[in-house]
């Protein structure tokens, strides 16, 4: 009995469905499919009309969709010293009033934005405003610091002969009293394309536009990375050196053009002064004395 019974399920009599059945039934069978778990019909970049199949919007898109921050954790294991360093400054409040800027901290990464100094800043006046929301320093973090004297020393000879890459580099620069040599100066607030109508923008704006990632969020809270570092501090930092390193070929065409219109400038310039004539002296006579006029 439960063979026959099985036999009939088996195979079935066709019979013809109710047109309005076949299109309820057709209606179910599309409504079972777990969407959710289908793959995207258009994972290769085709235009599909539902959801899933959507392509996803570039980072310097309009939409609020970004790239998680781990573009700026290193990749690479190497702490050496490159020719190419990125840095960020932070400072805080002395004077009376707080509203003087002095050193608080400094921080170098290499190429790779790997960190190579980071070392917090003892100013020689007395702290006012720490400027911790916006510097993430605390009155602890500077009790046990090295005087300034000490990090400028080594600051000036970690950067010595490099290209110095950062964000509104004069300032810090400015806060380490120190200087360095313009053409090797690659400021990301100055460069060109970075602009808008001459104006310039903020680091974190085109950290946005250009790298699809969100820095500066908050305050800038020291948090613990895999290695044990302090990452959310640095990323300043890192975003400068990813920004260079990402318009890297461009930058360095732009500034080579530059320094040869400016050695011929300095060409042109000697050469006008060598072909100038100097006017000959005319000798004067003397005119005798018993001559009336």
């Amino acid at each position: 009995m439960v063979t026959e019974v099985a036999g009939k399920k088996n195979n079935p009599k066709k019979l013809p469905l109710n047109p309005n059945w076949a299109q309820l039934q057709v209606q179910l069978k599309l409504g079972s499919k777990p969407k959710l778990s289908e793959p995207s019909p258009d994972f290769n970049g085709g235009s599909s009309p539902t959801v899933l199949g959507k392509r996803k919007q570039p980072p310097n898109s309009d939409t609020n969709d970004f790239q998680p921050n781990n573009i700026l954790i290193p990749t690479s294991s190497d702490f050496s010293l490159t020719d190419e360093l990125a840095m960020d400054c932070e400072m805080v409040g002395v004077s009376p009033q707080g509203n003087k800027s002095a050193l608080g901290r400094v921080t170098l990464v290499n190429k790779y934005g790997n960190v190579i100094y980071d070392e917090f800043v003892r100013p020689v006046d007395r702290v006012v405003d720490f400027r911790t929301k916006i510097s993430g320093i605390r009155p602890s973090d500077l009790r046990k610091a090295k005087d300034f004297p000490t990090v400028q020393k080594k600051v000036a000879e970690l950067i010595k002969g490099r290209i110095l890459v950062g964000h509104a580099l004069c300032n810090d620069l400015k806060a380490l009293l120190l200087s360095h040599q313009k053409k090797d100066l690659r400021d990301t607030s100055e460069y060109e394309p970075f602009l808008k109508e001459s104006r310039r923008k903020a680091l974190r704006h085109l950290a946005a536009e250009f790298l699809g990632v969100q820095i500066q969020n908050g305050e800038h809270c020291p948090l613990q990375g895999l290695t044990g570092i302090e990452y959310d501090k640095i990323e300043d930092a890192r975003a400068a050196m990813l920004l260079y390193q990402k318009h890297k070929k461009e930058w360095e065409r732009v500034v080579k053009d530059r320094s040869k219109l400016v050695e011929k400038q300095k060409k042109r310039k000697n050469r006008k002064k060598s072909n100038k004539k100097v006017a000959p002296k005319v000798n004067s006579v003397p005119v005798p004395s018993n001559v009336i006029s």
